[in-house]
């Protein structure tokens, strides 16, 4: 049998993680899920993430028996699996033998053994009996036809402040900053409150006692901690790399839960490079009471654009529900037909798979009552395993029009973790309103509501081809990223920024002088105050005839050759700027001063998207709640037509395209039903 890849096999992924080591005990049980499997038209496993205790009980006692009737059970169904290495949670044995694996919380206190993901990444015997374990896992199964992808762990996170961490955080200083102190105390600016550093080992990482003040280490330290976290990362692949060259490796990102918005806990942008695919756990809370269907399935758009753009390629959802989850506040099932919509609107924007978490709920524990593809009953005839199944049929006929496909964006929207760490670390503006994530995805909801594709980038990302480039709330920014953006106007790229933009540098000190001077050449404009509101103050902004509600933030600024689109209608500063537009060589950028409701977000963007020829994927009209989304390869396009609505929706399609799932010519008006999904195929030139 030759080695199946996830580049060349063309079978969507439809499975999830698989825990049989828990049920080593239940033969039965073992034997009845290939049974399962093969109903709910699953294909794909990832196995072993959590299973060190079952693979090495003892030191240097390893079983691996049942992990290879495991691995024969799916491959005997013609599946895959994606092996995981155990490194997530280490057995009770090391913990005991070995106290140095033991993270040590911020307070400096070292944390027993429990939970998960509390090693130290800096531990000298970890990383050997990682890369041991890994040797062994790589030896054993690399050559095994099923074996589709490694799986680095699980869900990297959190950080350790014992002193083989201190150390390292030195000498990382040590390099960022030539050994030259002088460097380090500029960057830090640290004469504030007699800061200034004259030893490297009076450098300790930021304790939440007093909570450091010294926002250019906090920044460094996160840095740091992401260097860190990658570099333990690196070191257990070496021995995958070694032995299974051809082995695609992964490792499953997240995003902050509950808000949803892009994971801040690690430089995210820095850990893609060293990944062959990306791969991330989505957990929205649908049917919430604090946003509507389509609100929310627009911030999941969101991140799934964020996660393709990681490296301009189909990614994997390497976990999700089928139901529910057990850790929200409330922990609302599915409705019916959402599971559905849910799985496909992750298709539409870029994911070769849905896979869950988990295949069947576990026992006892914290799990047991997280949503999975088995329940206690056991059966096959509840409505969550029957729509499982129906799913995994559907994605059967569509992946030949999926697998591999790309999506394509004229609009990009750019986000920078470390300028939203220097943003969460300032102490200024509102202390609860920054919300730098929900504010991109706000500005992005404008496009998503008339279906134009958005890239959301890095600053290392190349900017040349967009028409636009929305950089909203990019608090810090380096002098190398404003020649950036520069270039990008100058060659004739339209550019969007707003309140609380380019303030620092990328050390977290404030450019002297007031606003950086390039960026007042190329806005026009010079910001001289931001009026923070408090939760229940108003302003409104005059825009083209209409009033807008402004909440939270607003900026007043000397006009210095821009053109004023709007103006404040209260307080102090009523019949001043709002909103500006300036020509900057061949391009334009505006500047919108305030926080400003959706219907402004939909006037302003739905006008430049006019004006800039920006189309969506399909002709078609239909109310809002409607998304239509599209990857496309070879030119043909499949598009993915979804109601995010509790109601039926009349669509009217102006283009001829073929139905997916019907086979058939479709135009015309198309009655949509909630949660309904059609998926055609358009030809393109």
């Amino acid at each position: 049998m030759d080695r199946i890849r996830v580049t060349d096999d063309k079978r969507l992924l439809h499975g999830g993680d698989y825990n049989p080591d828990q049920w080593l005990d239940y033969p039965d049980i073992l034997e009845e899920d290939v049974k399962l499997m093969k109903k709910a038209h699953t294909n794909t496993f990832s196995i072993g993430i959590f299973a060190w205790a079952a693979l090495e009980p003892e030191e240097g006692v390893y079983h691996f028996e049942w992990l290879d009737q495991v691995i024969e059970r799916i491959a005997s169904i013609d599946g895959r699996f994606i092996l995981a290495t155990p490194s997530g949670a280490r057995p009770a044995w090391m913990s005991k033998n070995h106290p140095e694996v033991l993270r040590v919380d911020s307070l400096r206190r070292k944390q027993l053994h429990g939970a998960r993901h509390n090693h130290c990444f800096s531990s000298p015997y970890y990383r050997r009996k990682t890369q041991e374990m890994n040797t062994l896992l790589a030896e054993r199964y690399g050559d095994h036809p099923a074996l589709l992808m490694w799986h680095i762990s699980n869900e990297f996170g959190g950080e350790c402040h014992c002193e083989l961490c201190q150390e390292n955080f030195r000498a990382w200083l040590k390099n960022k900053y030539d050994n030259d102190l002088d460097k380090l105390n500029h960057a830090w600016w640290g004469p504030f409150w007699s800061h200034t550093i004259t030893e490297w080992d009076q450098i300790e990482s930021p304790s939440p006692i007093g909570e450091s003040a010294v926002h250019g280490m906090n920044l460094d330290w996160r840095r740091f901690v992401s260097y860190q976290t990658i570099d333990f990362y690196k070191n257990e692949i070496v021995p995958l790399r070694e032995r299974t060259p051809d082995v695609p490796i992964t490792t499953n990102f997240m995003s902050d839960n509950p808000e949803f918005v892009p994971f801040t806990a690690l430089d995210y942008s820095q850990f893609a490079k060293e990944v062959d695919v990306i791969s991330w756990d989505a957990y929205p809370a649908w049917h919430n009471d604090q946003e509507d269907t389509p609100t929310l399935a627009s911030r999941v758009a969101f991140l799934n654009d964020h996660f393709y753009n990681m490296k301009h390629q189909p990614f994997l959802l390497m976990e999700s529900t089928p139901s529910l989850v057990n850790w929200h506040d409330v922990n609302k099932a599915k409705r019916p037909g959402m599971h559905f919509l849910s799985s496909m609107q992750m298709l539409a924007h870029g994911s070769d798979s849905i896979l869950y978490f988990q295949w069947r709920k576990s026992r006892g524990s914290s799990e047991k009552f997280h949503g999975a593809v088995v329940d206690h009953d056991r059966s096959s005839e509840n409505r969550v395993f029957k729509e499982v199944a129906q799913l995994g049929q559907a994605m059967e006929t569509l992946s030949e029009h999926v697998v591999g496909y790309q999506r394509k964006a004229d609009v990009g929207i750019l986000y920078d973790v470390e300028s939203d760490w220097a943003l969460k670390d300032a102490q200024g503006f509102g202390l609860k309103t920054k919300h730098y994530g929900e504010t991109l995805q706000k500005h992005y909801q404008a496009f998503w509501e008339q279906n134009i594709a958005v890239n959301v980038l890095s600053k290392e990302d190349d900017l040349e081809h967009y028409k636009i480039l929305l950089i909203p709330m990019l608090y810090m920014v380096s002098e190398e990223t404003v020649a950036k953006l520069q270039a990008y106007v100058k060659n004739g790229g339209t550019l969007v920024g707003t309140y609380i933009t380019g303030l620092v540098d990328e050390s977290d000190l404030t450019y002297l002088g007031g606003w950086y001077g390039p960026l007042k050449e190329m806005f026009g404009i010079e910001p001289t105050e931001t009026d923070t509101f408090y939760p229940l103050d108003r302003n409104h902004v005059s825009y083209k005839g209409q009033s807008y509600e402004a909440r939270d933030y607003a900026t007043l600024m000397n006009m210095a050759g821009a053109e004023t689109l709007g103006t404040y209608e209260e307080d102090f500063y009523k019949g001043t700027s709002a909103v500006t537009r300036n020509e900057y060589h061949n391009g334009q950028t505006y500047y919108i001063g305030a926080r400003l409701d959706d219907a402004f977000h939909q006037a302003f963007y739905g006008e430049l998207i006019d004006a800039l020829g920006l189309k969506a994927p399909l002709d078609l009209r239909h109310k809002r709640g409607v998304s239509v989304q599209a990857r496309e390869a070879e030119g043909r396009q499949t598009i993915f037509i979804m109601n995010f609505t509790e109601e039926t929706q009349a669509i009217e399609i102006m283009e001829d395209v073929t139905d997916l799932q019907t086979h058939s010519p479709l135009s015309g008006t198309l009655d949509l039903a909630p949660y309904e999904v059609r998926v055609v195929e358009k030809v393109v030139s």
